[in-house]
């Protein structure tokens, strides 16, 4: 029995394609099946809270509130990612020890930049 180098790829693929495509289908027939559309004023009526909203609904924040955080995810994720060479510390053989230290390097460069640039400072 010998079958195509490239079968399971196939196999994958079609896979990958039909896993996000077919929950979608799914809901679009229980949509059209199930839920027929009944718009009317009391489907359409306000009812978070029963008070009409006024004005417009977009509060805006400071793009400085984003950045932070933004900045903290990746320092976030880079101190997980320190992790497991804290636990293997001793040991590393040089390579890991000269990688991490370029690691950590470049990571202070980060944040000297971020600070530099003005992302962590609050009184602006």
């Amino acid at each position: 029995m010998s079958t195509a180098p490239y079968f399971f790829i196939v196999i994958f693929i079609a896979v990958a394609v039909a896993f996000p495509i077919a929950p979608l289908v799914l809901a679009w027939a229980w949509r059209t099946v199930f839920q027929k559309s009944k718009p009317g004023p009391l489907k359409n009526a306000t009812y978070e809270c029963g008070i009409e909203s006024l004005g417009d609904a977009q509060v805006q924040f400071r793009s400085q509130y984003y950045l932070y955080a933004i900045i903290f995810l990746i320092f976030d994720v880079e101190a997980i990612f320190l992790v497991p060479f804290a636990v293997a510390f001793t040991g590393l053989p040089l390579g890991a020890f000269i990688a991490i230290l370029v690691f950590l390097l470049l990571l202070i460069e980060g944040l000297v930049w971020a600070w530099g640039k003005g992302c962590l400072d609050w009184a602006r």
